[in-house]
């Protein structure tokens, strides 16, 4: 998972402080909240409400058992695991009161979409990353990587002042886990490699930890021998501190020829049974987060920014770190399709992230800076893999402080890919903001603010669509087609798969009981909802072949630590880490069935 409070970082810089709205549906309070919603789904103006425990876990049961909303129909209780709840005559009564004006899509569409609804090849699966679950940080032969420094020096960054140290501990319930996925139906997981894991000194002169090779070989078979396709990504942001002490990591060049000596050894060791790489998750969050904003490891950013950063500059050095991230991701590919991928038959791309932008007004500028908006974000990375260079806009307002790709590291770029992931989670509104610089003055640039647009989360005081415990994340299922639209379109219809999808709970986990944890139907009508408008893309010619939930446990989330659980299943930190599937977990195992039989 990519995004934590970066947004509010950036919107800080941006635009005055906005404060959040609260939402009724999905809290535990009874509340009658009047709230703006997405107007696809509720006429502007109408309120919405949601009150009770009893009612979500009424409306939860429909969901998953396929009850009627009309009165009086009979619902069965469900077991939400081993909490054992149980459904009282009162929750079934308010299903009739629970209508398609309050849950338009949720309760009445979502009992006919399912996995036959899409094409029979199409891939359904839950990702993960391996800072965020596999724990076992000093166990294996691991040495340390840049986050497991930052998160031990500088608690503070993180908001519980947590760490991955032990994470969802997955390195020693792979097993477990993996028998549960099964059980949901999934088709395959999506997880990355700890490169510490593998090369603990992050070079290949260093030598290669022969318990890391056994690990990922063990999780590999399991995956396979239980019918889950593994989805695999060199690089989830885990960078070995060995390199980032010895050349700063990703700030110097020399970064690519081991990184390229890490993927050949993760090819050669596992690519006869892997047949999906990734080469890199989210680069931007890696490039403004670690060296822009400096709230994600190694900590880096300009001391006008926050002065309790590692050093840096936010004005040049992300756009230094993203030009070595490309030329990484070139040289892996490189390496994979000379000598790995004839024989091997396996497929490698790259997943980047990017929010959907919609203007906030008619006005020409807004819808100027809503394609600046994405050209900063997602055109960064799909220009030069489409084209060999960086997006105009771009060029233009960032000028000499944007490295520039020679004709040969063009051409080495163009096409690096056979397919794109594409994580999505939210949209925003974006305005034009004109450069107001007084005659004279100086002003240190700055990557945050150079694509000269303001993110908004709200227009005319309605939100763009429900909050939730994420500040940064506002519910808006449509951008994902609108964002799929956009990409088939600009960037030559590329091979796409959806690599993360998902969002957190209405409030802080620690403010939540167990039970309450359990029924999430705000996280059902969310993945009914964006899946509805995933299909409606592919219907109208997106070439898209998976999509991947984050996630599947909830985990260890960057900054917000354990606090905003994205989970479809819930990890019980105050009992051995003991997993329980949420209502949603349940739904998805009904949305999918048995899963098709496939060859692997």
């Amino acid at each position: 998972m990519a995004c934590t409070q970066a947004f509010l970082h950036l919107n800080a810089l941006t635009t005055p402080l906005r404060v959040r709205p609260q939402w009724g549906v999905g809290t535990t309070k009874p509340k009658h909240i009047v709230c703006k919603a997405e107007k696809d789904d509720v006429e502007e103006g109408e309120a919405t409400t949601l009150s009770h425990l009893s009612r979500r876990l009424a409306l939860g049961t429909a969901l998953i058992g396929g009850a009627a909303v009309a009165g009086g129909s009979k619902v069965s209780p469900v077991s939400a695991a081993d909490a054992q709840l149980s459904l009282e005559e009162a929750a079934v009564s308010t299903l009739s009161a629970i209508n398609s004006k309050e849950y338009p899509s949720s309760v009445v569409e979502a009992l006919s979409l399912n996995r036959n609804s899409f094409p029979p090849d199409f891939v359904f699966g839950t990702s993960s990353a391996a800072y965020q679950f596999e724990g076992a940080a000093f166990e294996g032969g691991r040495k340390p990587s840049i986050w497991d420094v930052f998160t031990h020096r500088y608690p503070e960054k993180i908001r519980d002042k947590s760490n991955g140290d032990v994470a969802v501990d997955q390195y020693h319930r792979y097993k477990e886990d993996i028998k549960i996925m099964k059980d949901m139906n999934m088709d395959a997981y999506r997880f990355s490699i700890s490169w510490p894991r593998i090369l603990p000194k992050g070079k290949l002169s260093g030598g290669i930890n022969k318990e890391g090779i056994d690990y990922y070989n063990s999780l590999i078979d399991h995956l396979i021998a239980n019918g889950l396709k593994p989805y695999v990504t060199l690089f989830h942001w885990d960078l070995p501190q060995a390199l980032e002490e010895e050349y700063k990591g990703f700030l110097s060049r020399h970064i690519v020829g081991d990184f390229r000596d890490y993927a050949e050894v993760c090819f050669q060791y596992f690519g006869d049974r892997v047949k999906h790489w990734i080469t890199l998750n989210e680069p931007y969050v890696y490039s403004i987060h670690g060296y822009a904003l400096g709230i994600n490891a190694p900590g880096r950013c300009s001391e006008t920014v926050d002065s309790t950063c590692l050093g840096g500059n936010s004005g040049t050095e992300p756009y230094i770190v993203s030009h070595n991230l490309l030329h990484a991701h070139a040289a892996a590919v490189d390496v994979y399709r000379n000598q790995f991928k004839e024989h091997q038959k396996g497929m490698i791309g790259i997943t980047l992230n990017t929010q959907w932008y919609e203007p906030y007004s008619d006005d020409k500028f807004d819808k100027e800076a809503a394609e600046r908006a994405l050209d900063f974000m997602f055109g960064w990375y799909m220009k030069p893999l489409t084209s060999g260079k960086y997006p105009e806009s771009m060029r233009s307002l960032v000028g000499n402080r944007l490295p520039e790709f020679s004709k040969q590291e063009a051409r080495f770029l163009i096409g690096s890919f056979d397919f794109i992931g594409i994580n999505y989670y939210t949209t925003n509104y974006v305005a034009h903001q004109p450069l107001l610089q007084p005659l004279g003055s100086k002003s240190e640039p700055n990557s945050i603010t150079d694509a000269h647009v303001t993110y908004l989360t709200e227009r005319n005081g309605i939100p763009i669509g429900a909050p939730t415990a994420s500040g940064w994340l506002y519910v808006y299922p449509k951008g994902i087609r609108e964002l799929l639209l956009y990409t088939k379109e600009k960037y030559n219809d590329p091979l796409i798969y959806i690599t993360e999808n998902g969002r957190g709970n209405d409030v802080y986990d620690e403010k939540e009981t167990l039970e309450e944890a359990l029924i999430d139907i705000y996280r059902i009508d969310y993945y009914y909802r964006h899946l509805y408008y995933l299909l409606s893309a592919i219907r109208e010619g997106v070439n898209v072949k998976g999509y991947f939930a984050w996630s599947f446990l909830d985990d260890f989330e960057w900054g917000d630590g354990y606090l905003v659980g994205f989970g479809l299943n819930f990890v019980d930190r105050k009992n051995g880490l003991k997993r329980y599937p949420k209502l949603s977990a349940k739904w998805f195992k009904n949305f999918l069935g048995p899963p098709y039989l496939k060859e692997y």
